[in-house]
């Protein structure tokens, strides 16, 4: 059993656990036990459930008629507001369900099994479009909106990304002009807008100029004029969901439109999507749970010389796998989703490490079920290659997973680059008078300059005594981990944001670090709550996780200094310059 009570353990809502790695330090309290749905939340869920299975269910052949044609038909969108799919997360106290972001997301889980479209009108309405509405709007913006956006009358868009800024978003051009009553010009355009052709609301970012701060965000009415949106786009997957440019001209926003503070416009779309993203981590696991059902099925059923290929080593290894990776994911957006939900004020690189690990195991999950169908799965009256081609998008929107590992490696970097800083400055205090020197550092500071100056490292002590071995992995590289980063710092400084190729490493080591030891909290509490025999499976993904992960992160740390990445990148120079391949077989 565990060392310490469930009573014993309290979250620590000012702490990052990701953060807190690129300083060596393992935060037990936020990690242990493994958080659950029950209650009254987890009963109103289940009945939301069933009734979205029960309506989907049968509805495969329709689902595919969609995606031909490119369009959810008015009725299947009425459908949907019948369910009460538009007003889940929204407060009972103005006629939505009132989920909290655990709950949502486990309910995307569910329409994902059948449609990715489904999910992403569901998500982009929730998840971004009108979030913002509930972590920034006022009380009278709240009444004025939040009922209709409950009952599907206005379904929401998210308006950031634009022709030249996607990843980008500080170099937006739409512009707000602040007029002598109070109001706004709006002028612009946005792309590729998820519900943009459906939307009667938009939340939008434009360039204010503000004392405060550039970019401003505003509630916007599709109703108003100057207000309209281009011809629906032709997509490669997810092709029922609407997606359309939206238009802004000479439109008028009353001064109560503005969201947030003005200038604070960064903040809110930040905010924003971390907050969101546990709908698209949440969409990602109930599509991998469907990629394993149809993998399953294939392998069981469809015989090659004689045996039915279920029995082979490496289909075997592909469901296996495909297992762990869905596992893994549940764990981590699970464990954001709590986050955010126990007011945990700092989880923004959390967010984004379930959104980079999601989208890509998936994407895993996708590929390796169509493989196993072999050549049915490449034909589109089966569902594979829907599949594929509606989880490519997932790696690209809501930022892209590059700038992501960018964004992780770079915010680890800056806290412990920090604690550095003040472990310099005090380090003679220290030598010279411990007690009075160790009392100018904060508390992780002195953690740290402990593990810098002793043998000693952070023991996971809640962890089941069965998941030692495996917690040993975890306990041993996040050390490693922290010098590797605390090396890095000394060696570049601030250059290390140029340094794309090591901070990436540092992104991909960090990455298994926190998704690991969310399924060591989870498996834990697993056993905890039954016994040891009756977790074998679980214990087999804790173990295959973590073996997996420990020869990766090796790897990645021996990687940062011994490495081709010059010789990559002055290829890559190269082609570039040359713009095409240069080589061939025939000789001229």
């Amino acid at each position: 059993m565990t060392a310490k009570s469930e009573n014993e353990i309290t979250l620590i809502p000012d702490a990052s656990v990701v953060k807190s790695l690129f300083l060596g330090n393992i935060i037990e309290e936020n990690l242990f036990p493994y958080p659950s749905l029950s209650g009254e939340q987890a009963e109103t869920l289940s009945m939301i459930i069933e009734s979205v299975g029960r309506f989907m269910e049968g509805k495969t052949d329709d689902f595919t008629e969609y995606d031909l044609k490119g369009e959810q038909p008015e009725e299947y969108l009425n459908s949907l507001k019948e369910l009460g799919l538009f007003g889940v997360i929204i407060p009972e106290e103005y006629e939505g369900f009132g989920l909290s972001n655990a709950a949502y997301s486990r309910l995307l889980q569910e329409t994902s099994r059948y449609d990715g479209s489904t999910s992403l009108t569901i998500g982009a309405h929730s998840s971004i479009g009108m979030k913002g509405l509930l972590l920034f709007g006022t009380e009278e913006q709240k009444k004025r909106y939040l009922p209709r956006l409950a009952s599907g009358e206005l379904i929401a868009a998210f308006c950031l990304t634009e022709a030249g800024a996607g990843s980008d978003a500080a170099s937006i051009r739409t512009a707000a002009t602040k007029n002598n009553d109070g109001s706004w010009t709006l002028n612009g355009e946005k792309i590729w807008i998820t519900n943009g052709g459906i939307a009667g609301l938009y939340t939008v970012f434009a360039r204010t100029d503000s004392k405060g701060g550039k970019i401003s965000a505003f509630i916007v009415e599709r109703e108003w004029p100057g207000v309209s949106t281009g011809p629906k786009e032709d997509k490669m997957g997810i092709r029922a969901s609407a997606t359309n440019t939206v238009r802004f001209d000479n439109v008028r926003v009353p001064a109560e439109n503005l969201l947030g503070e003005e200038g604070k416009g960064f903040k809110v779309a930040m905010s924003i999507l971390n907050n969101g993203r546990t709908g698209l981590g949440g969409g990602c696991v109930g599509a991998m749970k469907r990629c394993i059902e149809l993998a399953s099925r294939q392998a069981a059923e469809r015989k090659q010389f004689g045996r039915p290929i279920a029995e082979f080593g490496l289909i075997k290894e592909k469901i296996g796998l495909m297992t762990v990776k869905c596992f893994a994911t549940e764990s981590v957006v699970n464990m954001v989703a709590h986050y955010i939900d126990s007011g945990v004020k700092d989880y923004s690189v959390e967010a984004a490490i379930s959104k980079v690990f999601a989208t890509e195991s998936l994407w895993f999950a996708a590929n390796e079920a169509l493989q196993v169908a072999g050549g049915n799965g490449y034909m589109r009256e089966f569902p594979y290659e829907r599949i594929v081609r509606d989880s490519r998008i997932n790696m690209i929107f809501e930022g892209t997973n590059e700038i992501l590992r960018l964004f992780i490696a770079l915010s680890g970097m800056k806290v412990a680059g920090e604690y550095l800083k003040e472990i310099g400055s005090s380090a003679a205090g220290i030598f010279n008078d411990p007690i009075k020197g160790f009392g100018v550092l904060s508390g992780y500071a002195s953690k740290k300059f402990t593990q810098l100056t002793t043998i000693g490292r952070d023991r996971l002590a809640l962890v089941h005594e069965s998941l030692r071995n495996e917690a040993t992995v975890y306990e041993q590289y996040t050390l490693e981990f922290s010098k590797e980063v605390e090396g890095l710092l000394r060696k570049y400084g601030k250059n290390i944001i140029g340094r794309q190729f090591a901070s990436k490493r540092i992104a991909e080591v960090v990455i298994d670090l926190f998704v690991g030891l969310c399924v060591l909290s989870r498996v834990s509490s697993m056993i905890d709550e039954s016994s040891v025999d009756d977790c074998k499976y679980e214990r087999a993904i804790a173990k295959i996780f973590t073996q997996r992960a420990k020869r990766r992160m090796n790897q990645k740390l021996r990687r940062i200094d011994k490495n081709e990445d010059k010789e990559v990148e002055e290829l890559a120079r190269y082609i570039v310059e040359l713009g095409k391949y240069n080589w061939d077989v025939i000789k001229n």
